[in-house]
């Protein structure tokens, strides 16, 4: 039987390449293709896949909200997450949202089979090229026993993740379904409980922590 998987990746070019790479492989099948967050939660709810290969920056819900939200509905799905930043937050972020293998961009087809065929066997693949920046994290993080962000609940890192994309209320009010005053009331919380006073630093924090598809310069 086939291992069946979804991709999720902004990028036409470069979904389009993992598509054509993973169609070679004698016992995959990808039977779905996602360009944004929202849209991988929903393929993945209704097609039920062996795993996701994911990007991490991904619109309109970066990926490890979209990991987070994936598991939350359905634990047997495997999270592949893939991503151009080699940072231990990062990695360490999608790994605690449920991401089962982390993988650079630049990982070979190979290292990406050997990811997915160790996912299938309910272990843990992380790549060597940033295995040590993900123990550092770790570290550090028992060190300072976790990050605020912990603090939040799903819906407010999901507002999160949509206010640094440069969303306003109004399209976070229609993205999520909910009132533009509930919005306001969610990133009043999300800043008391963070300790943060302004949009700026806000944004400072989630690109720091890994919570946010933004690219840091």
């Amino acid at each position: 039987m086939k291992i069946r998987i979804c991709l999720a990746d902004d990028h036409e070019v470069v979904r389009k390449g993992f598509r054509a790479l993973l169609e070679k492989q004698p016992d995959c099948e990808v039977i779905g293709e996602a360009t944004d967050g929202q849209q991988i939660i929903k393929m993945a709810r209704e097609l039920n896949p062996d795993v996701v290969v994911m990007d991490v920056s991904l619109p309109n819900l970066n990926g490890i909200e979209a990991t987070r939200q994936i598991k939350a509905q359905n634990p047997s799905i495997k999270i592949l997450a893939l991503s151009v930043h080699t940072r231990g937050s990062v990695a360490g972020q999608v790994i605690k949202a449920g991401a089962t293998a982390y993988l650079p961009k630049s990982s070979t087809v190979k290292e990406l089979m050997e990811a997915i065929h160790a996912v299938m066997k309910n272990q843990t693949y992380i790549s060597p090229q940033i295995l040590d920046t993900i123990v550092k994290y770790f570290q550090e993080e028992s060190v300072h026993k976790g990050v605020a962000s912990d603090r939040l609940t799903p819906r407010e890192r999901e507002v999160l993740t949509l206010i640094v994309e440069g969303k306003t209320t109004k399209e976070i009010s229609a993205s999520l379904f909910v009132s533009e005053k509930t919005v306001t009331s969610h990133r009043y919380q999300i800043m008391q409980k963070l300790e943060i006073h302004n949009i700026g630093d806000l944004i400072k924090y989630a690109m720091r922590e890994g919570l946010t598809s933004l690219d840091e310069q």
